[in-house]
């Protein structure tokens, strides 16, 4: 379903940014805090909450109950993961019969300075799923008295998580979604991902989820009797937003979501592709003439600096999230 689903299945919060208080011409008091350039959360609160969602997780993979989890995952992770799991309740109410409890180990933890809300950190670990890969997390919340969910997963290549910039005191830098100086702006980035998936370009390095899923996606549009539409959009409110670190060279490690409808037609005479199981339990309506289908996906890009270059999408992980037949 995902690309991490269907292969594996599925630093005292900164001194609180010290609030500071004034008094106005008026007597009223204004709290200031939250203009505050502080470290999002401590690492020992951020270890915590790994071990949280790992805990969570694997109870909704073991049960496929999407309250289970329905705190502590978010954003392109939660949409993906409660189609998952509401296909999974489907068709095994008792539970997940291939269950087996996620692991993560060696887990790295980045905690980035930014003033406001939302607050995130990132974590990296060794896993138990998918060799040579590490599982990258976005964790973030908007308020303090919120549990920390995670918005993002990746699976990156050992030994190519980029290196972040950090201060004398270990904290990362968080880059805003309309700065400049880099290839793209964070904000901007699913907009243009979408605009080079149906045009090209040259803005972007080759790989799997660069030139490799161009080529894919013009071969969906060529099979023998079926026309293939696709509807892309980038999602960025919310929990959807991007979220970048800054890395050593001066670039960014760059998190987005983008969102694609994928609509099968078959001319007359012709059938729809064989539908799985699990996307039979997401269905909606009657497939005879036609299908569509959504899915969420949560890319991760490195944006190198100085304000050209070619972006790297390291990592795109998605799901489908719906199904509709007509």
């Amino acid at each position: 379903m995902s690309e991490a689903r269907n292969r594996i299945g599925r630093p005292v919060a900164a001194a609180a940014a010290a609030v500071v208080l004034s008094l106005t011409a008026s007597g009223c008091v204004t709290v200031h805090g939250e203009l505050e350039i502080v470290p999002t959360t401590t690492k020992g609160q951020a270890a915590r909450a790994v071990d949280t969602f790992v805990d969570a997780y694997n109870e909704a993979d073991r049960t496929y109950d999407a309250d289970a989890d329905a705190k502590h995952v978010t954003g392109a992770l939660g949409a993906i993961d409660a189609a998952k799991l509401k296909a999974g309740r489907a068709l095994n109410p008792n539970g997940n019969p291939k269950h087996s409890p996620l692991k993560l180990t060696d887990t790295r933890i980045t905690v980035p300075k930014k003033a406001g809300w939302p607050r995130w950190f990132v974590s990296d670990s060794d896993n138990n799923r998918v060799d040579g890969y590490r599982w990258v997390m976005v964790f973030t919340r908007n308020a303090e008295n919120a549990p920390w969910a995670v918005s993002y997963l990746s699976l990156l290549r050992d030994g190519t998580v980029p290196k972040f910039k950090t201060d004398k005191d270990g904290w990362a830098e968080s880059v805003d979604p309309d700065a400049s100086g880099l290839a793209q702006r964070p904000k901007d980035m699913g907009d243009k991902y979408i605009q080079y998936l149906k045009k090209g370009g040259d803005g972007y390095a080759p790989g799997p989820h660069t030139t490799r899923w161009r080529q894919t996606r013009e071969r969906i549009d060529t099979r023998p009797g079926l026309t293939t539409q696709f509807i892309d959009e980038s999602l960025t409110e919310g929990n959807y937003a991007p979220v970048a670190l800054r890395t050593e060279n001066g670039g960014a490690l760059v998190f987005f979501t983008t969102r694609r409808y994928e609509k099968l037609t078959a001319f007359p005479g012709s059938n729809l592709p064989a539908i799985g199981a699990d996307v039979k339990a997401l269905m909606k309506g009657e497939p005879k003439e036609s299908a569509m289908y959504g899915y969420v996906s949560g890319q991760a890009a490195i944006d190198p600096p100085g304000g050209s270059g070619k972006v790297n999408v390291v990592s795109r992980v998605e799901g489908i999230t719906t199904a509709e037949g007509n």
